[in-house]
C-alpha cells in the first residue's frame, strides 16, 4: 500500500445505516423514479450524472418558494456555468426561519460565562424589527451592508434581517485589522455597517471604538449611509457614539426606528446574492466572492440532514467567527429545525475544561472544530470523558486542514462510538466537496465520501482522471453545481473568476487542494493545497503527509510548517522544515535526527526534507490556517505585504534570511544539516 495509505485503519461504522437521513432519502429517491440505487455510491453517481438531483433535492428538502421553477437548470451566464431553477421566486430567510414554536434556534453564550436562548418565535420576532428599521432607513433589496461582528445572536439575526429584504450581507471578525477590513468593504461599498464596540476575549476586555471608528470614517467617502454600534459585550451598555461621526447611531436607537411593520420576506430568484465572502488575500487585496440564496441553502441543509443526520433533535456548535465561510454554512441548519451554538470567545480561557464542559451542558449533537483544537486537547492530558458525559454527542466534525491519521485515531478513542469526520470544502463554494457520510465507513486520516451533486475527482498534469490509481493529484469539480459563485464583486468580463478556477484545466473547476484516493477503502485524503505542493527531484507530495507523521513528536513541537524552496537560481526545489518548540524544549542535533528518521520510516526517504531549522513562530490567517504559500513564496526571493487576513503577520519577517540559504548556513551550520 502507498505510503499516504499506511497509516488507514477501521474505526467506526453506524449501527444503524437504514435510519440515516441520507439512506432514506436514497429510497426515497428510488420510489420517485423507479431506480435500484443500491448504496451511498450509487446515490452518488446519479446526484453527478443527472441535473434531476437537484430537483429531487429541492423536493425532499421541502424548499419554500412564491413562484416555482420553470425547469432545473438552463444555459449560465459563462459555459462553465450553469443558471439553476430559472423563473422560481423565494427567500433565503424564509426558509431559515420555516419554524416559529419554542423551541430553542440559537444558544448565544460567550467566555465569561454568559448563556441565552432563543427560540425560533424570538428569532423570528428579532429579525422582524430588525428589518422594519432596516426598511424604514431605506435598504433595499441588492443594498450591500457589512458587520464586524462576534458570533453571537446578533450575527444570526442581522444576516437573517438583511436576506429578508433581499440585500446581501457580508462580515468580518472584530479580530480583523482596519486594513483587512477596508480592502474588503470599500469594493463592496455597504450601505450599513453594524460594528461591536467592546469584546472580550481571553479574559481581555477589548476597546474597538478606534478601530470601528477609523472604519466609518473611511467607509462614509465609499457610500456608507449609516453605521449602527452594538453594545457591549461584556456589560451590555450602549456605547457612547464617537464625536464628529456623522449618522452613527446605537443599535437601540436604530430598532427605535422601525415601524412595526409585520416581517415580509422579499421574494427573488434562486440565484439572488445573500452573502460577499473573500479569499484569503494573504499576498494581495482579496477577491469579493459572491453567492446565492438558493444554492447555499440547498447545498447548507443538504450537508447538515445527509452529512451529520440533523433534524429538529440536533444541536450544531461550530467554533468559528463571522469572518470564516463556516459561520456562514452553520446558519442553514436553522432550516432542518436544528438548534445551532454561537459562541463567542477563546476556548482556552477560563481554561480548557470549561470549554469542554460546555460542549457537554449544552447537549451539543454535532461539535465542529479543527485539528488544531485537537492536538491541544490531546496535549493538555484532559480526558474528556471523565470531565463530562457528552451523553448527547454524536458527531465531531474536523475541518479547516487535514485531520492526521493519529489524531482522528486518539479522538475516536478518546470520544467512544461517535461519527468522528473530516470534511472539505471552502469559501470558494461556501460548501464541501468531500465530507462526512454516515451510512459508510470511517478509516483513520481518511474524508468519507464526496458530497452528493459534486463530481469530485483527480486530475494528474495533463487532465486525466487518476483517482482509480491511489496517485495524488488535483481536486476538481468536472460538472456545475448551484453552489459556485454567481460572480465576484466588479470583475468585468468575470475575468478574475476564470482565472480562478478555469485557467488550469478548461471548462473545469479546479479547486487547488492536492489529493488522493485510497482504492480499498475509498477513503479521500487531501494533502495539501496544490500551489503548496511539495515537488524536490520532481517527486510531488503534499504538507500534510509531513504532519501526520510529526504528529508522534507533540510533546515536543507546539506546530510545525513545511514549504517548498525553489529561488531564480536553483535548478531543482528542495524541502524547509520549520520546528517550534513548546516552552521548555530545545532544539538540537538529536531531536533533527529522530524526526528525519520518523519521516523516512513513516513515508520514504524522499520525503526527508533537506533542512529543518527552529523557527519561533508560524504564521497563520486569522480564521487559524497554516500560511505556507506566503513562506514558500519568502523564501524562494519574493517581497510580500502582509494583508489583514494575517493573525499574525510579525511571523512572516522570520523567513526572509532563509532567502539566503548558504549564508544561513554557514553562520548557523550547528542548527541544521543537509539531507545526506
Amino acid at each position: 500500500m502507498d505510503s499516504q495509505f499506511s497509516q488507514s485503519r477501521l474505526i467506526w461504522k453506524h449501527r444503524d445505516t437504514q435510519n440515516c437521513r441520507v439512506d432514506v432519502f436514497r429510497r426515497w429517491i428510488n420510489r420517485k423514479h423507479g431506480l435500484n440505487l443500491t448504496d451511498y455510491y450509487a446515490l452518488h453517481k446519479y446526484s453527478v450524472t443527472d441535473y434531476t438531483f437537484w430537483g429531487d433535492l429541492w423536493e425532499y428538502l421541502n424548499v419554500i418558494y412564491s413562484v416555482p421553477p420553470s425547469q432545473i437548470v438552463a444555459e449560465g451566464r459563462m459555459p462553465e456555468t450553469r443558471t439553476w431553477f430559472p423563473g422560481a421566486r423565494l427567500n433565503y430567510a424564509e426558509n431559515l426561519l420555516r419554524f416559529n414554536g419554542d423551541n430553542i434556534a440559537v444558544t448565544s453564550a460567550r467566555e465569561t460565562g454568559h448563556v441565552a436562548q432563543y427560540s425560533f418565535r424570538r428569532l423570528r420576532e428579532m429579525v422582524r424589527d430588525l428589518a422594519a428599521a432596516l426598511r424604514a432607513n431605506g435598504l433595499q433589496s441588492g443594498d450591500r451592508v457589512a458587520g464586524v461582528i462576534t458570533n453571537s445572536i446578533d450575527g444570526v439575526v442581522i444576516a437573517l434581517a438583511v436576506t429578508s429584504i433581499g440585500a446581501v450581507f457580508s462580515s468580518t471578525a472584530t479580530d480583523m485589522g482596519v486594513q483587512g477590513i477596508l480592502d474588503r468593504y470599500r469594493q463592496i461599498q455597504p450601505k450599513f455597517v453594524f460594528a461591536e464596540t467592546e469584546v472580550v476575549y481571553a479574559g481581555k476586555t477589548i476597546d474597538l471604538m478606534p478601530k470601528v471608528t477609523a472604519v466609518i470614517r473611511d467607509l462614509q467617502s465609499h457610500g456608507l449611509h449609516g453605521a449602527i454600534l452594538l453594545p457591549s459585550s461584556k456589560t451590555g451598555k450602549q456605547p457612547t457614539l464617537p464625536p464628529g461621526v456623522p449618522n452613527c447611531t446605537s443599535m437601540a436607537s436604530f430598532l427605535a426606528t422601525g415601524d412595526g411593520r409585520p416581517l415580509t420576506f422579499e421574494q427573488v430568484p434562486f440565484e439572488h446574492p445573500v452573502f460577499i465572502l473573500y479569499s484569503s488575500g494573504t499576498t494581495g487585496v482579496p477577491k469579493c466572492i459572491v453567492h446565492c440564496g438558493g444554492g447555499l441553502l440547498l447545498n447548507g441543509m443538504k450537508e447538515s440532514a445527509f452529512g451529520y443526520d440533523m433534524n429538529s433533535d440536533a444541536c450544531y456548535f461550530q467554533y468559528t467567527t463571522p469572518g470564516w465561510m463556516m459561520w456562514n454554512a452553520m446558519l442553514p441548519t436553522l432550516g432542518n429545525g436544528a438548534r445551532i451554538i454561537c459562541y463567542d470567545g477563546s476556548p482556552f480561557h477560563p481554561d480548557l475544561r470549561t470549554f469542554m464542559k460546555f460542549i457537554s451542558d449544552q447537549g451539543a449533537t454535532i461539535w465542529g472544530t479543527s485539528p488544531r483544537f485537537l492536538v491541544e486537547l490531546q496535549a493538555s492530558g484532559i480526558e474528556p470523558l471523565k470531565l463530562a458525559s457528552f451523553d448527547s454527542l454524536r458527531v465531531i466534525m474536523s475541518t479547516g486542514a487535514p485531520l492526521t491519521a493519529p489524531v482522528f485515531e486518539w479522538t475516536q478513542q478518546t470520544f467512544g462510538d461517535i461519527h468522528v469526520t473530516s470534511v472539505s470544502g471552502g469559501t470558494d463554494i461556501c460548501a464541501g466537496f468531500i465530507t462526512a457520510v454516515p451510512v459508510l465507513p470511517t478509516y483513520s486520516g481518511e474524508i468519507q465520501g464526496k458530497c452528493l451533486g459534486m463530481d469530485v475527482q483527480i486530475f494528474d498534469p495533463d487532465g486525466k482522471n487518476i483517482e482509480d490509481t491511489g496517485m495524488p493529484g488535483e481536486l476538481v469539480c468536472t460538472r456545475p453545481h448551484p453552489s459556485m459563485p454567481v460572480y465576484f464583486w466588479a470583475d468585468k468580463n468575470d475575468e478574475k473568476y476564470r482565472n480562478a478556477y478555469f485557467n488550469k484545466f478548461p471548462g473545469v473547476w479546479h479547486h487547488g487542494d492536492f489529493m488522493c484516493k485510497n482504492p480499498l477503502t475509498q477513503g479521500l485524503l487531501i494533502l495539501g493545497r496544490s500551489d503548496g505542493v511539495l515537488n524536490p527531484s520532481g517527486v510531488r507530495f503534499g504538507s500534510a503527509e509531513i504532519y501526520s507523521v510529526l504528529d508522534q513528536f507533540r510533546e515536543e513541537l507546539e506546530d510545525t510548517l513545511c514549504v517548498g524552496q525553489r529561488r531564480p537560481e536553483d535548478k531543482d526545489e528542495r524541502v524547509l522544515l520549520f520546528l517550534k518548540m513548546r516552552p521548555g524544549v530545545r532544539f538540537g542535533e538529536s531531536l533533527v535526527a529522530r524526526v528525519r528518521e520518523a519521516i523516512r520510516k513513516g513515508l520514504s526517504a524522499r520525503h526527508v526534507p533537506a533542512y529543518i531549522f527552529e523557527i519561533q513562530d508560524i504564521p497563520y490567517t486569522v480564521n487559524n490556517k497554516k500560511i505556507e504559500i506566503a513562506v514558500k513564496q519568502i523564501v524562494s526571493g519574493s517581497n510580500l505585504k502582509p494583508s489583514g487576513t494575517v493573525a499574525n503577520p510579525e511571523s512572516l519577517q522570520l523567513y526572509y534570511k532563509y532567502r539566503h540559504l548558504e549564508k544561513l548556513l554557514e553562520t548557523e551550520g550547528a542548527k541544521a544539516k543537509a539531507r545526506l
